[in-house]
């Protein structure tokens, strides 16, 4: 299945979410929909977990392990976080590139995609960068925030663009945003991710367009013109949020260079 034809249907999809009121379609109908909507073409791909070692990745291994063929993030009560921390891919700063991976995190998790990243001084494995949003609670999950940075940058449903000119972080979004327009409400995607269970996602990341996928379904897309703030290539990592005791799984992380 082309990428054309992926995007197509996860539009399709979203349409019918949107429309749901005047439809007899079911929220499980729309999942197994959604289901069929991954993306298969894996050509150019490079798997750069091996699941068994953390090798080709560093972090603080009092959080991240290789377990089952899965990379495992966790917080526990003996072990509580004092600020979030990054398992960070060592094998370059991509530029232009496509990320496929999937995930499972508990409903207390908080995660995410860090990308085009760099590291925060004074903080041990800590990231500032964009990031693919991931909770176990799927309030956030899909949406675009940048860590340590401009804070959130599109919500889940929206398609943005960040304009060249100065802005401020206000209740945690960016005010400068532009919203041009959307995907399908936060809900109606929401509906489409599955809680506690293996979702997938995939980040597709051109020049300054950021898009970010779960389950076949674009879930926000950035176009970012800020070019005091934005970056174009940069660290690749996984995080652990600071919070209550907390596991997330990751598993078959693919990287194509563009």
């Amino acid at each position: 299945m082309t990428r054309k034809t992926n995007y197509c249907l996860g539009i399709m999809i979203a349409g019918l979410l949107m429309s749901s009121c005047n439809s007899a379609t079911t929220s499980d109908d729309l999942q197994k929909d959604a289901d069929t909507v991954a993306v298969a073409d894996n050509d150019g791909f490079e798997q750069i977990f091996d699941g068994k070692t953390l090798n080709g990745w560093e972090g603080d291994t009092a959080y991240w392990r290789a377990e089952e063929g899965s990379l495992v993030g966790e917080v526990t009560p003996e072990k509580l976080l004092k600020s979030n921390t990054f398992i960070i891919y060592k094998g370059g700063e991509p530029k232009d590139f496509e990320l496929k991976l999937e995930f499972k995190i508990t409903e207390a998790g908080n995660s995410g995609i860090n990308y085009r990243s760099v590291l925060f001084d004074g903080v041990p494995y800590a990231l500032k960068g964009y990031q693919a949003d991931i909770d176990g609670k799927n309030n956030y999950t899909g949406q675009n925030y940048e860590e340590r940075g401009r804070t959130t940058l599109a919500y889940r449903g929206q398609k943005v663009t960040i304009p060249n000119k100065p802005g401020e972080s206000q209740k945690n979004a960016w005010t400068a945003a532009i919203i041009d327009g959307s995907l399908g409400s936060s809900d109606s995607l929401k509906a489409l991710i599955k809680s506690n269970d293996w979702n997938t996602c995939h980040l597709i990341i051109k020049g300054n367009h950021l898009q970010h996928y779960i389950n076949g379904i674009l879930m926000s897309d950035v176009t970012d013109e800020d070019t005091t703030n934005r970056k174009m290539e940069g660290l690749l990592g996984i995080q652990v949020h600071v919070g209550p005791p907390m596991q997330v799984h990751y598993r078959n992380i693919m990287l194509k260079n563009l």
